[in-house]
């Protein structure tokens, strides 16, 4: 017997008394997609990429469904006949009828050729259903009166179930052709060579950090490095304003809309460094309040100046990595996000269900699921990092790939490792005493490295490694790009 497809689109049958809601299901359906795969086993190709067996709103449906993929996981024919011997002790299967239900859900299907159709109503049921239940969740905590879980921790919560459910259910993937691809590749260099900066990625505001990578390329994870008072929060708040900035002046053509989460300083120290960047107004005066008056006017012109400009800061401290990815989910959603940087890595913490694990498991599991939701929003995320004691311990202080903390994930994940490094900070804690031969040799050494700061690039997986020199300043915590002379030929 033939099924009928308009029949098969109904979701609810009628409600046997009033007030009563059946959860979205249809029995009609599952049959079909069931019968589809017993008749032709090409039905099962077409379908496990969207149906899995808890997909299936009636027992025996998903034991079926689950027997025939292990069948044809073994090379099998999954039919009536050789999926008999798996349900001759199915108390499920017993209920409808047993062996021989197999047999009448393929005697009541003509053909494969609607199935794919079938599985994605099927599989709309089963996102309805895990919607419902969560919203009933999120009812009953909400009545139930907890201190140490308030109604803020509940949204977030809810917000972090609600996109596990949008990405455990996603059934977009699978092979494309290249032709597609390529069509995009060949979009995304048009792109850039009608950008004022030829860049493909988005721009860091620093020319030759940008030559050199291209800008930060979309769905890269950066790691940006050093040791303490390199300067890693000064150069990477740098990078997301000038992307900002770009994206602002440029009219979304350049640039970038930046989030930055810092898990150290707070908003007001973050946003008090790019007032003292942008005023030039030494941020140290700024924080002791010890500026000039007659500067007090530059400082609230370039907060006025700068109130446009799309940099959104989150300075929740110990943010999960759930937490980050439903935060910058909605800022996408929102804002179209266009790049990610975390200040830092280390105090960053996994998903509570790996809280058991060691630092390195933690770290690790923090650096895939960066490098994931780099992919997912297809925008570069920009994690700072500490550097391990032992650079300390060198002579040359250069750090090194293996400096890094928990270095084995962190540099297997990135697509691209730098480190800031400062020689003027280790001199300086070099100086003799003053009147000695030492001390004059220590002072020419002071000024051939004073307001220099190196950026080395010592991974990348698109194209060469090599030191970049930046200016930095440090009264107003601002890296910019080095003035060229006739000595260097960087």
């Amino acid at each position: 017997m033939a099924t009928d497809r308009s029949t098969l689109a109904v979701i609810e049958p009628t409600d046997p008394k009033p007030g009563f809601r059946r959860m979205p299901a249809s029995e009609q359906v599952e049959r079909a997609v069931l019968g589809a795969i017993l008749v032709n086993n090409i039905a099962l190709e077409r379908v496990s990429e969207i149906l899995r067996p808890e997909h299936f709103y009636f027992p025996a449906h998903g034991r079926i469904y689950s027997a025939c993929q292990a069948m044809h996981a073994m090379g099998r024919v999954a039919d009536p006949l050789t999926l008999q011997s798996y349900f001759e002790r199915d108390d499920d299967l017993s209920e409808v009828g047993g062996a021989q239900y197999l047999i009448h859900l393929a005697a009541d299907v003509t053909g494969v050729i609607d199935v794919e159709d079938y599985a994605r109503t099927l599989h709309d049921h089963a996102l309805r259903r895990d919607l419902i239940t969560l919203g009933e969740d999120i009812v009953n905590t909400a009545y139930t009166y907890d201190v140490e879980n308030p109604a803020t921790q509940q949204i977030q919560d809810a917000e972090d179930q609600l996109y596990k459910i949008a990405d455990q259910e996603d059934t977009s993937g699978g092979f494309r052709d290249f032709d597609s691809v390529a069509q995009e590749a060949i979009t995304m260099a048009s792109a850039a060579l009608n950008r004022e900066s030829r860049l493909t990625g988005v721009t860091t505001g620093l020319t030759d950090m940008d030559k050199l990578l291209g800008g930060l390329q979309r769905s890269d994870l950066i790691i940006l490095a050093g040791r303490p008072s390199m300067g890693k929060t000064a150069l990477a708040t740098n990078i997301a304003f000038n992307a900002a900035l770009a994206h602002r002046e440029h009219g979304g053509s350049e640039g970038a809309v930046a989030a930055f989460f810092s898990l150290e300083m707070s908003a007001e120290q973050l946003a008090t460094r790019i007032l003292s960047d942008r005023a030039e107004i030494s941020s140290e005066l700024i924080r002791k309040g010890a500026m000039k008056r007659d500067d007090f006017p530059r400082l609230t012109a370039a907060a006025s100046e700068l109130h446009r400009t799309p940099l959104f800061i989150d300075d929740t401290s110990g943010l999960t990595l759930s937490t980050l990815r439903t935060r910058a989910m909605r800022l996408k959603r929102k804002h179209n996000l266009g790049l990610v940087v975390i200040d830092y890595l280390q105090l960053m913490r996994p998903n509570s269900s790996s809280r058991n694990e060691n630092r390195v498991q933690e770290i690790s599991e923090i650096t895939r699921g960066l490098k994931i939701l780099a992919k997912e929003l297809h925008v570069p995320v920009l994690a700072l990092s500490q550097l391990s004691r032992q650079v300390e311990q060198r002579e040359d202080k250069r750090p090194q790939l293996a400096d890094l903390r928990e270095s084995g994930s962190i540099e297997q994940d990135a697509d691209v490792v730098m480190f800031v490094f400062r020689e003027a900070y280790y001199v300086g804690k070099a100086e003799p005493p003053e009147g000695t031969p030492e001390h004059e040799k220590w002072q020419e050494k002071m000024a051939d490295v004073h307001n220099l700061a190196d950026v080395i690039v010592a991974k990348q997986r698109h194209g060469p490694t090599r030191t970049v020199r930046l200016h930095f300043d440090g009264n107003f915590t601002r890296f910019s790009n080095l003035e060229r002379h006739a000595d260097y030929d960087g």
